[in-house]
């Protein structure tokens, strides 16, 4: 049996299994589902949860399969794919040690966010914007380019 029918099937029987767990739900009512997850019992949606974990997890390890068997396939896109993987990671440690500082900082919650965390978040936004400058830069870039060919 190939690939595709066992992903075929997978996809049915968790099709069906989605449609059932849907199907009781509604038969439920808004209502009753409402009071039973106020009183702390989610029994009526767990299901439902659970199956799109599954479903989530499937796709996940079918994803990275896929991705792993085709960077071993060929060392070029193998090769390219780790030098793209080493600059995020220095554009990451230049924003986490250049840019971020970290503040301890209290949450809304009342507990507080410690210096570490904080200068996680702060190297994760200012990763963004230097990304963002470049995908800009880049797409200016290209504009003059074709400008300047016609």
């Amino acid at each position: 049996m190939g690939l595709h029918k066992i992903l075929k099937i997978v996809a049915g029987l968790l099709g069906i299994a989605g449609i059932i767990f849907l199907v009781m739900i509604i038969t439920k009512g808004d209502d009753a589902i409402k009071a039973a997850a106020a009183a702390g019992d989610t029994s009526a949606v767990d299901p439902i949860a659970y199956i799109a974990y599954i479903t989530l997890g499937v796709i996940l390890l079918f994803v990275l399969f896929f991705v792993v068997v085709n960077l071993f396939s060929n060392p070029a896109t193998l090769k390219s794919a780790l030098i793209n993987i080493g600059a995020f990671l220095l554009l990451f440690l230049i924003a986490y040690f250049v840019f971020a500082n970290g503040v301890e900082t209290p949450l809304r919650d009342g507990k507080m966010l410690s210096e570490g965390g904080s200068k996680l978040v702060g190297a994760g936004l200012y990763l963004f914007y230097i990304l963002i400058l470049i995908a800009g830069g880049l797409m200016l870039l290209s504009g003059v380019t074709k400008m300047i060919k016609r």
